[in-house]
């Protein structure tokens, strides 16, 4: 679909994602996951030969149950963290289950570049510190016996030295992973400005039929907010560089204006993944409540709705991900398309007081 028929009056004519998004986008999503797998099985698979070589068996029979139990407990410790840092910072596939969503959001947030959140960055290094030293207080002795015990035959010290270069490798990977989602990030989507000019052109046309399925899974119309300023914009879930940018920005427009904020209603570009039942999880991503509302249907009737509105748009049928300028439409109390613009929090505000 090209890029065409957009409305006038728009501070900056959105353009489509500067070339380099395909690959901030490809590199955000794939991340290092390579390496995070080698590191996740060869650890199990060091953590199964350890308990399965003769070696140790006998160590195990001629050592006491104390020590034995520690360092079942220091391993348990260790694959427990490994898959809960793999679960946190493993890029989520274009595919992936509503429960891995959900489990990722409750357990460490999500924040625009894919990464935990601040208080998800806590559980990560909190969860493994507690659990060691819970170990180290009640068990450090026979902990350290046994560590020693292992050490003094050469698969035991053999198996030790691949843990720990293991454990190189996946604070390196993670490092990697970190690395370069914060450099996709650092391409600024947002769009600065104040107060726009007087002169700014009012459209003044009756707003398109809109009646797609929200996140409650209601069916949401323009003519249910007849009497009601609305804010309507179009994003999807797996987009991390311009979408979450918009949805934030209209969100924090909302907060500013307080009772007099208008609904805000978010078209998904991609109906293919989108799917109704994920809206919850794309709501909770984004942070949306109250009269803030993602909305869905099925693929013929978002596209009807997406053209209706002369949304342009590009999809890459190998990826899915959809290329697309940011738009903002503020549809006043009779329902008509008053203004559009891709620009700011400022310029949000300022178009909503002139409703």
């Amino acid at each position: 679909m090209g890029m065409h028929g957009l409305p006038p009056g728009l501070t900056n004519p959105p353009a489509p994602l500067p070339a380099e998004s395909d690959e901030t986008q490809a590199v955000v999503e794939r991340g290092a996951p390579g390496t995070l797998v080698l590191v996740f099985v060869f650890l199990v698979a060091f953590i199964v030969y350890y308990f399965v070589n003769w070696n140790l068996l006998t160590f195990l029979v001629a050592t006491r149950r104390r020590e034995i139990a520690a360092l079942a407990a220091l391993a348990a410790i260790l694959a427990i963290t490994t898959g809960w840092w793999a679960l946190a910072l493993w890029p989520t596939p274009s595919d992936a289950p509503d429960w891995l969503l959900t489990a990722k959001t409750v357990c460490f947030g999500v924040a625009p570049n894919g990464l935990p959140d601040g208080s998800g960055w806590v559980a990560l290094l909190l969860q493994p510190a507690i659990m060691l030293g819970m170990l180290l207080f009640i068990w450090g002795d026979a902990t350290a016996a046994g560590l020693r015990a292992v050490a003094q035959g050469v698969w035991g010290r053999f198996s030790l030295g691949g843990l720990a270069l293991l454990f190189c490798v996946g604070v390196g990977a993670a490092g990697v992973r970190v690395a370069n989602a914060a450099s996709a990030a650092g391409t600024d989507y947002s769009v600065t400005g104040g107060k726009l000019p007087d002169t700014y052109p009012r459209l003044d046309r009756v707003a398109p039929a809109l009646a797609l399925t929200d996140q409650l899974g209601n069916v949401v119309n323009l003519e249910q907010w007849h009497g009601r300023p609305v804010v309507v914009t179009f994003a999807f879930g797996h987009c991390k560089t311009v979408c979450p940018v918009v949805v934030h920005d209209v969100r924090q427009a909302r907060q500013r204006l307080s009772e007099a904020a208008p609904v805000m209603l978010v078209v998904t570009l991609d109906p293919w993944r989108d799917v109704p039942s994920r809206l919850p999880t794309i709501a909770g991503l984004w942070n949306m409540s109250g009269e803030e509302f993602v909305l869905s249907g099925a693929v013929d009737e978002v596209e009807a709705t997406l053209d209706a509105w002369n949304i342009p748009r590009s999809r890459d049928l190998a990826t899915g991900d959809i290329t697309h300028p940011r738009l903002v439409y503020l549809i006043d109390r009779d329902g008509k398309i008053a203004y559009a613009t891709n620009a700011g929090v400022d310029a949000i505000v300022d178009l909503v007081t002139r409703l």
